[in-house]
């Protein structure tokens, strides 16, 4: 069975990479474009009332293979893989290569150089821009817009610690989907925080037990480190020390540190055991 969260396939449409390997009507090789937006929602079906599976961020690189009359694109994101339908407008050709990406938990867009003038778009963490120049106290992009020169760096610098990315997070409204500080789910969590530092993620959590680090064993479990991943099914939270995590969750409706044992019994009174614990 092919994951339908990373399998481009359809009865009607399938990638062309596919071909061979599942069956559809017909195979393209699908055209790559960038998201434009500052965040971009990847919804399950082409309309707006539609589940958000998730977001992809300003500059990342998505390959379409198909489109509607209603101004969706469906297709796949190149970073993560995750599958499914875009908003068009938030989509253009790809321009200049990323050269910064944004550092803040999220930062605005001014057409120029001028904290007064109205922010053309709001920039989260990980958001990748092209950077031409430098103008004071801004870094103007390929686009023309000038971002806080204090809110980004070079695409190549990475975080040393991902659990105090994570951290930055503590507050954030909860939502499923989410991968920004207006909104965020558990997993997003992991994968902006790991992305940060440089580390490839998954986007589920179910795809992070499965793909990252490896399980401890009964007695490494007793004596867990910080950056430690805990797995429930359907839930991830990040190890912060001896005695806590933090996790986007829904009892809180935020981002929040909690005492593990205490979140370890909750769940499992909601009825949910813990089914790992993993160690990067």
């Amino acid at each position: 069975m092919h994951d339908p969260r990373l399998t481009p396939v359809r009865p009607d449409l399938a990638a062309k990479y596919l071909e061979g390997k599942v069956e559809a009507a017909r195979f393209v090789e699908g055209e790559e474009f960038e998201v434009m937006d500052g965040i971009a929602p990847v919804r399950r079906e082409p309309f707006s009332g539609a589940a958000l599976d998730t977001q992809a961020l300003k500059g990342e690189r998505v390959t379409i293979y198909d489109r509607n009359d209603e101004g969706w694109a469906w297709g796949q994101l190149n970073g993560d893989g995750y599958v499914g339908w875009l908003p068009d407008l938030a989509l253009y050709r790809p321009g200049a290569a990323a050269t910064h990406k944004i550092t803040a938990l999220r930062t605005f867009a001014f057409p120029g150089p001028s904290i007064k003038l109205p922010p053309v778009d709001t920039l989260p963490l990980g958001a990748r821009i092209a950077v031409v120049r430098f103008h004071e106290t801004f870094a103007v992009t390929s686009e023309g817009h000038c971002v806080p020169k204090s809110h980004v760096t070079n695409i190549n610098d990475f975080e040393t610690d991902f659990v105090a990315v994570a951290e930055r997070f503590v507050g954030t409204p909860y939502l499923w989907g989410g991968k920004s500080s207006l909104g965020i789910d558990c997993s997003g969590l992991v994968q902006i925080a790991l992305n940060a530092a440089g580390m490839g993620c998954p986007r589920d959590s179910d795809m992070q037990e499965s793909g990252l680090g490896r399980a401890l064993s009964e007695a490494e479990m007793q004596k867990l480190q910080r950056g430690d991943l805990i797995f429930w099914k359907g839930h991830v939270a990040v190890v912060r020390d001896a005695n806590t995590i933090v996790h986007a969750n829904a009892h809180h409706m935020a981002t929040a540190i909690e005492n593990t044992a205490d979140a370890i019994a909750r769940i499992m009174a909601a009825g949910s055991a813990v089914s790992s614990i993993r160690r990067l």
